[in-house]
């Protein structure tokens, strides 16, 4: 069973790559999360299947 997964993205606001924590046991998720370069806030929208992770990102304000 896992619980949370280490997962990188790229802020949309000052392209840094970045990692987030994913919790792999919800199929569908969505949420904000401030970059940890710019401080500014990131939509995530997080799908995990059985073996893979698929995360969408975007400004809040988009």
């Amino acid at each position: 069973m896992r619980f949370q997964d280490e997962q990188t993205i790229q802020c949309p606001y000052c392209w840094e790559t970045i990692s987030v924590l994913v919790d792999p046991s919800v199929s569908e998720q969505e949420y904000i999360e401030d970059c940890q370069v710019c401080c500014r806030p990131i939509l995530l929208q997080v799908y995990c299947g059985d073996e893979s992770v698929s995360i969408r990102v975007d400004r809040e304000n988009a």
